[in-house]
């Protein structure tokens, strides 16, 4: 899901500047909504387990070179039900990091355009959530059916970010778009697992509600 180096030209990287800002930006609201909730302490560790968590997705977990970027399994889902979303977004944000810092260097120049691809779809199925399951419902009550719309927002939302960089760095060349297309097809098969794993980690919860009261899971989980 990362922008492949060399696709964007670095004069064009201002536009990725703005928005990864802007995606901190509300991130830093989320984060204080999540402090004046539950407390900073709360906050940081949920985050240091996002963190852990995305960076073994990109590191451990199976990844594919396909068409204008890679196939990940991002799990952006999972993170968002479990922990929370200012959690997950400065998780995601992080892993990103020190994946670049000390095994990707050449990806550090890209880092704008690919943390925006990965925030904002996250910020986007937060405000489905909010909207699909009730506030009477803990997420890990949710249905299969309300998990694979959440599930194909988020991913389909990185298709989207990363189609969008694609076409601005490289234009709308054949070439391109056929490498567009090719990775969307690929990346969206992800859809396939995604909501399985998030239903079988919410199982998984309802056994150790016990978490619930340590505070590093987010309140939604169970209440």
């Amino acid at each position: 899901m990362h922008i492949e180096p060399g696709l964007i030209d670095p004069a064009k990287m201002v536009l990725a500047y703005a928005t990864a800002a802007g995606a901190a930006g509300y991130a830093a609201k989320l984060s204080w909504n999540a402090i004046k909730e539950r407390g900073a302490v709360s906050l940081a560790a949920r985050s240091a387990l996002t963190t852990a968590a995305v960076f073994g997705f990109f590191e451990v977990l199976p990844h594919y070179p396909v068409g204008v970027s890679e196939v990940h399994l991002i799990l952006g889902t999972t993170l968002l039900l479990i922990f929370g979303a200012a959690p997950a977004a400065i998780g995601l944000a992080l892993g990103l990091l020190i994946q670049g810092l000390f095994f990707a260097p050449f990806d550090l120049p890209q880092f704008a355009a690919n943390v925006t691809t990965l925030l904002v779809p996250l910020f986007a199925i937060k405000a489905l959530a909010d909207r699909i399951i009730p506030k009477a419902t803990p997420y890990v009550d949710i249905t299969y059916l309300q998990a694979l719309k959440l599930s194909t927002a988020y991913q389909g939302g990185v298709v989207l970010w990363v189609g969008f960089w694609a076409l601005y760095g490289q234009g709308f060349g054949v070439a391109n778009l056929t490498s567009i297309v090719t990775f969307g097809g690929a990346y969206m098969l992800v859809v396939l697992a995604e909501p399985l794993i998030d239903l079988a980690v919410l199982a998984g919860a309802k056994m150790v509600r016990g978490l619930g009261k340590t505070g590093l899971v987010t309140p939604r989980l169970f209440a």
